[in-house]
């Protein structure tokens, strides 16, 4: 058994596709005809799955809270992709709401580094620098 893809939830799909592209440079892939909008990405040899569902399982919360339903994305270079996010306006010292807040633990219990943000409908998205 392997996982093979990611599906995420969301209310607009021009808005949460540019969200996946310009944040994670990820590169979207044909979709098949589905009767639901959605978009699809490539990441690595598995993919991330946006279908768009205004009467989907939304988070309420606007705060990161580590221990709620995520996903996760890894990077061989952590430090280089905060320093990617912190250039697209993400901050470590945005207060809790701020749909541009980064959550940080580069020395947190995992024992890898791992930062935490929230997408535009707050599904909550890893970034972590796992062996």
């Amino acid at each position: 058994m392997m996982l093979h893809h990611v599906s995420i939830v969301v209310t607009d799909i021009d808005r949460s596709v540019a969200f996946y592209r310009n944040v994670f440079d990820l590169e979207q892939i044909e979709r098949p005809p589905f009767s639901t909008i959605g978009a699809w990405f490539a990441c690595g040899a598995l993919q991330v799955h946006l279908i768009v569902n205004p009467t989907g399982t939304f988070r309420r919360a606007a705060t990161i809270d580590t221990a709620d339903g995520h996903f996760a994305f890894r990077t061989d270079d952590f430090e280089g992709c905060i320093r990617g996010l912190i250039a697209k306006g993400f901050r470590e010292d945005a207060p809790e709401g701020d749909p541009w807040r980064l959550r940080l633990r580069r020395d947190g219990p995992a024992g890898f580094p791992q930062a935490y943000l929230l997408d535009p409908d707050r599904n909550i998205v890893e970034i972590n620098g796992a062996h």
